[in-house]
C-alpha cells in the first residue's frame, strides 16, 4: 500500500504534464509572438531532450542504487529535484526559461520511477506482481484526479475569488508538488530494499564494471533483450499519446476546457480497467494482454489520424483509458519477473531507459510532421508502426530461450 501511493503521488505531476503544464506553456508562448507550429515543435523538443538525459543517467543510476544502502537516498533526491522544480513553473515568466525548468522536473520525476519501479521485487513476489503493479497504475490514476481537480477548480473559478487566472494556475503547479512529496513519505520511511548486492570499496568503478557486464548478459538472454526492445517500440506510441495529447488536440481546433476534462475522463476509465487488466492477466497471461492493448493502441492511431470534432478526441479519451494503464502496469511486472531480483534497480534503469528513450521519438516523430507537414495527423499514423514491430518482436521473445536454457 505505502508503495502504491508514490503511484498515487507521481501520477499527479504526470496528469499536469499531460494537461494544464502544455496549455499555460502555450499561453507563455502565444505572448511571445511564438506559432502553434513552432509551440508544438519546441514542446516535442523539450519532452526528446528529456529523454536523452535519463537515458544517459538511468543505467548508471540503477546501477548505484542495486549497493546496500543507496536505493532509498537517491530515490529521495530525485524526488526532491522532481518536486522543487515542480512548484518553480509557476515562477517562470518567459517560455524559454519555463521550458528549462520544466525540463529539470521531468528529469526528476522519471528518474525517481526507475528506483520506484524496480522497489516492485522488494515488495511483492512473482505470483502476485501482475497484480500489485496494475494497483498501482489503477490508484495512481484516481488518487491523482484529487489534487488536479482541486487546482482545476480555483483555475475555472478563479474570477469569482477574485483571483487572476495567471495566479490560480501557478497555484496549481505547489497544489501538486505537495501532494507529490506527501504521498512519497510512506515509501520513503517504511518500504525497505529487500534484495541489494554488497557495498564495494570504489562504487563508481564498480558500477561501470557491473554495467559491462548487464550488456553483456542482456545480449546473451535473446528473450529479455526480444522484449525489451519490443517495449521499447510499443511504449513509444503509448507515451507519445500521453504526453502530446493536448498539443495535438489544439492543433486540430479541440476546446482547452474540453481537453482538460476529456483526459480528466480517461484517469477515471484507467482506474477500473488498470485493476480488471491485472485479474485478466491472472487468467490469460500477461503477454497476452500486452498484445491485445497493442492491438487496441494501432485502432486508436488510425482512429486519430481521423479526428477533427470535440466528441472525437471524448472517444479517444476513453479508448486510451481502457489501454493505458494495462499495457504499462503488465509491461512493468512481466519485466519484473524475468530478472535477477539482486540486480533489479539496475535491470530497471535499462527499461526505464528504453521506456523513456522511447518518448524520445514519439515526440520527435509529431514534431517533424507538425513543422515540415504542417499537420501532426501524419505523425500520429505513423505511430502504428511502431505499435506493429513492438507487437512482432515481443512474440519473437517467446519462442526464445533464457540465458540459462
Amino acid at each position: 500500500k505505502r508503495w502504491i501511493l508514490y503511484d498515487v503521488g507521481n501520477s499527479a505531476f504526470v496528469l499536469l504534464v499531460a494537461t494544464i503544464i502544455p496549455i499555460y506553456f502555450n499561453y507563455l508562448a502565444g505572448k511571445a509572438g511564438l506559432s502553434d507550429v513552432d509551440y508544438l515543435a519546441y514542446w516535442g523538443y523539450a519532452a526528446s531532450i528529456c529523454t536523452v538525459i535519463v537515458a544517459i543517467l538511468g543505467p548508471i543510476l540503477g546501477t548505484i542504487a542495486d549497493t546496500k544502502g543507496y536505493k532509498k537516498p537517491i530515490f529521495m533526491i530525485s524526488i526532491l529535484i522532481g518536486t522543487i522544480a515542480c512548484s518553480l513553473l509557476g515562477l517562470m515568466v518567459q517560455w524559454m526559461a519555463f521550458l528549462i525548468v520544466f525540463l529539470i522536473a521531468k528529469v526528476g520525476f522519471s528518474a525517481s520511477l526507475i528506483f520506484y519501479d524496480s522497489m516492485l521485487s522488494d515488495i511483492t513476489d512473482a505470483d502476485r506482481m501482475d497484480h500489485v503493479s496494475s494497483q498501482g497504475y489503477a490508484w495512481g490514476y484516481i488518487g491523482s484526479c484529487i489534487p488536479f481537480v482541486a487546482g482545476l477548480l480555483l483555475i475555472l473559478n478563479c474570477d469569482t475569488i477574485g483571483l487572476p487566472m495567471v495566479t490560480a494556475t501557478r497555484i496549481s503547479f505547489v497544489i501538486t508538488m505537495v501532494w507529490w512529496i506527501i504521498m512519497s513519505i510512506p515509501l520513503y520511511k517504511n518500504v525497505h530494499q529487500q534484495y541489494s548486492l554488497p557495498h564495494e570499496p570504489h562504487v563508481f568503478a564498480a558500477t561501470f564494471k557491473r554495467l559491462g557486464a548487464t550488456f553483456q548478459k542482456l545480449a546473451k538472454d535473446k528473450r529479455m533483450l526480444f522484449f525489451i526492445i519490443g517495449y521499447f517500440c510499443y511504449i513509444d506510441g503509448v507515451y507519445t499519446i500521453i504526453s502530446m495529447a493536448t498539443t495535438y488536440g489544439g492543433e486540430v481546433g479541440i476546446d482547452s476546457n474540453a481537453m482538460v476534462l476529456a483526459l480528466l475522463l480517461t484517469q477515471f476509465v484507467a482506474f477500473p480497467c488498470s485493476i480488471l487488466s491485472g485479474t485478466l492477466a491472472k487468467k490469460f497471461g500477461s503477454m497476452r494482454m500486452i498484445k491485445i492493448f497493442i492491438v487496441m493502441y494501432m485502432a486508436i492511431c488510425l482512429f486519430g489520424y481521423g479526428l477533427d470534432t470535440e466528441l472525437e478526441f471524448w472517444i479517444l479519451a476513453v479508448s486510451v483509458g481502457i489501454c493505458q494503464g494495462g499495457i504499462q502496469a503488465l509491461s512493468r511486472s512481466y519485466y519484473g519477473k524475468i530478472i535477477p531480483k539482486d540486480e533489479s534497480s539496475e535491470y530497471f534503469g535499462f527499461f526505464d531507459v528504453f521506456g523513456k528513450f522511447a518518448d524520445f521519438f514519439g515526440p520527435l516523430i509529431i514534431s517533424f510532421c507538425a513543422y515540415f507537414f504542417h499537420n501532426s495527423k501524419y505523425g500520429v499514423l505513423s505511430l502504428i508502426l511502431l505499435f506493429a514491430v513492438g507487437l512482432i518482436l515481443i512474440t519473437l521473445s517467446e519462442k526464445q530461450p533464457t540465458a540459462a536454457e
